[in-house]
């Protein structure tokens, strides 16, 4: 799927627009119990609770694609006759309504998904979209000529909150309140079928996980049957690692400011260009990158092996997974230097007398602590 697939998806999850009748869902303990399930119908709760349930579902789908979004491929055979694509199609086609289906699905979760200290809600909505007609000028129709049927599922975290006290505007007092149990926004979800090409695909799913460092192994196995999507904290330390042990002592600080300005400006042409697809490098590029930036052709050989090792063969990676595109930071074990990535010729690394020193450019002035202070001449002589 495509961003631009997923917000018209998002766009949906409103009391106005979307076309889900009823919320199921269930509560589990952090033993892995289910306390209870539940059936609700939306026209028979307040509007404040449907909007509440509807912007859970909204977020169980929300974020970028490459970031907190992935695809989940589905195999032909997975397709053809698996247990995992089975029960994902059950739900789908009963439109949720299967009990059994939905029993099988929340037990899976609590068996093989836990959230630190944390109960968990596991909500589920269907809704059913006649899409619009996109129009070459990409303006939508009213008349539809396809209708999507999907659900979509919100694992929320449930957390016990501190006694405090509380005003009673009736009393016109404060009272002391116990500890409630609070969802907070969900830490999973997913979308079940893939929304591509504004159309229904059986062989996808859509993925969220909002841990940049977990990537839920089991739970994502258990649901899907596949490798899950490497978490994006992950992939950022995976590619230092690969960086630093395959061009070890030619990864210098030039060829590390180069890789980062390329990446930085392959964004921001993409975002420029307003293309619907994301963007992603290969290790090809990121290789050509590499040796444009003076690494040893050796190296970059060596590189392309780990990588591959890492990440997977013919594997594409959004660049700000790799290197952060938002910042450049220049870190030692005492001191750390965050610096305007378009403004990188404000610093260098030189070496005086024997110790190496970063050379910041002060002429803009300086602060300390919110301070502006006048540097001492005495001193720079």
């Amino acid at each position: 799927m495509i961003d631009k697939e997923v917000a018209e998806l998002r766009r949906r999850l409103r009391t106005d627009r979307t076309n889900i009748s009823r919320i199921y869902g269930c509560y589990i303990n952090t033993f892995g119990e289910i306390v209870t399930t539940f059936d609700e119908s939306m026209g028979f709760l307040p509007v404040e609770e449907q909007e509440k349930y509807l912007e859970l579902l909204k977020k169980g789908i929300s974020g970028t694609m490459g970031r907190t979004l992935s695809d989940i491929v589905f195999s032909t055979a997975q397709v053809a006759d698996s247990d995992e694509h089975r029960l994902l199609s059950q739900l789908r086609s009963s439109k949720l309504a299967d009990k059994e289906a939905r029993d099988k699905l929340y037990e899976t979760i609590a068996q093989n998904l836990k959230l630190g200290e944390s109960n968990l809600l596991v909500l589920l909505g269907c809704d059913v979209y006649d899409v619009p007609f996109r129009g070459k000028d990409g303006r939508l129709d009213e008349f539809s000529d396809s209708q999507f049927t999907y659900f979509v599922c919100a694992i929320c975290p449930v957390k016990e909150t501190k006694p405090t006290l509380r005003y009673d505007g009736a009393e016109q007092a404060f009272h002391s309140h116990g500890a409630d149990w609070v969802v907070a926004n969900p830490e999973l979800g997913f979308l079940f079928p893939a929304f591509d090409d504004r159309a229904a695909n059986l062989y996808g799913a859509l993925y969220y996980n909002k841990s940049k460092d977990n990537s839920y192994e089991s739970f994502v196995d258990a649901v899907f049957h596949t490798k899950p999507p490497m978490a994006v904290g992950v992939q950022k330390d995976t590619f230092r690692e690969v960086l630093v042990d395959a061009l070890a002592e030619e990864c210098s600080a030039q060829v590390v400011q180069s890789v980062h300005t390329q990446l930085r400006e392959l964004a921001q042409t993409h975002k420029e260009a307003k293309v619907a697809e994301p963007l992603t490098v290969s290790c090809r590029e990121v290789s050509q990158m590499l040796e444009g930036s003076g690494v040893s052709e050796t190296k970059a050989a060596t590189f392309r092996v780990k990588y591959e090792e890492a990440f997977g063969v013919d594997s594409e990676l959004p660049p700000q997974n790799l290197l952060s595109t938002a910042q450049l930071e220049y870190k030692t074990p005492d001191v750390v230097v965050k610096i305007n990535p378009d403004r990188q010729d404000l610093i260098q690394v030189r070496e005086l007398g024997g110790v190496r020193y970063l050379m910041i450019n002060a002429d803009q002035g300086i602060e300390i602590n919110g301070v502006n202070v006048h540097m001492d001449q005495s001193a720079e002589a």
